[in-house]
């Protein structure tokens, strides 16, 4: 039997659940798992429901909008993802992200590697990727991004993964893949957000360094959270040993966001995000 992961969200009310599951019923289809969640400040409900059986996915949906006129409904077949993954210089993030791909971990496949510079360009060939240069330099932002979606366009990703690409995107260039560009921001978010986080956390006396995944909007490392973790650290860490240690949370903190959203597990809600694990 297939297997059909169905995302709803929309306005609570009571009985929400029941229309829901009654429909699934009907149709003799079993459900193999089940979350829902009412963010109570908006009002709003969130379902995620794994099932399994025979349908015919565009009769199902429109039923299940028929039953429900105000809700966003999303129903698809757990799928790998498109993917081009942009990166600067830093090798760790992307590096593993590469072995994940190699090894059938990662949910998505890597459409190839985009960069503002060449030095990633052996790694990305180690493993049989095309690799784009877009170098920046004497260009201006918009040219720049005009450049690269020229070379993103052509792969026609869903997702971009942002691998420590050390370029801030214009507001016109987010807004092409609202909710589809993931960023690793190395700190714990909102805290030290911009540059230099971990210069910025020695300085402050921090006993703590983290990583923060989310989704890019089109305020600087404001987007809505996907997965964080921390580390602890002491004075006798420098500025260096914090870079170097939060390399290894910043790699563990990407994969694990990519798996959450490739998984359909993440509800966007304002600013907030919604996952169930």
């Amino acid at each position: 039997m297939a297997t059909y992961i169905l995302r709803i969200s929309c306005p609570d009310e009571k009985g929400l659940i029941y229309r829901i599951t009654q429909i699934l019923y009907q149709r003799q289809l079993n459900i193999v798992g089940n979350d829902e969640f009412v963010d109570a400040q908006r009002r709003y409900f969130f379902m995620r429901t794994e099932f399994a059986g025979t349908c015919q996915p565009e009769e199902l949906r429109a039923q299940l909008q028929g039953a429900l006129p105000a809700a966003r409904i999303e129903l698809g077949r757990p799928r790998r993802r498109e993917v081009v993954v942009l990166a600067t210089s830093e090798s760790h993030c992307l590096g593993d992200l590469l072995l994940r791909h190699a090894d059938g971990e990662l949910q998505a496949s890597i459409r190839a590697v985009v960069s503002n510079r060449p030095d990633l360009e052996s790694l990305a060939r180690r493993f049989e990727l095309p690799f784009h240069c877009v170098p920046s330099e004497g260009m201006g932002r918009q040219d720049h991004e005009a450049a690269l979606l020229g070379v993103i366009g052509g792969y026609a990703p869903e997702y971009l993964v942002l691998a420590k690409y050390m370029r801030i995107l214009t507001p016109a260039f987010v807004g092409r893949f609202p909710h589809r560009i993931i960023n690793i921001h190395h700190s714990f978010l909102p805290a030290f957000a911009g540059a230099s986080p971990y210069r910025q956390a020695f300085a402050r006396g921090v006993k703590i360094i983290g990583a923060t995944a989310h989704f890019v909007d089109e305020q600087l490392d404001q987007g809505p959270i996907i997965a964080q973790s921390v580390i602890p650290v002491d004075h006798t860490h420098s500025a260096g040993d914090m870079a170097q240690a939060g390399r290894d949370v910043e790699k563990v903190v990407l994969a694990r966001a990519l798996k959450l959203v490739f998984e359909d597990r993440v509800f966007v809600s304002g600013n907030r995000t919604i996952i169930f694990d």
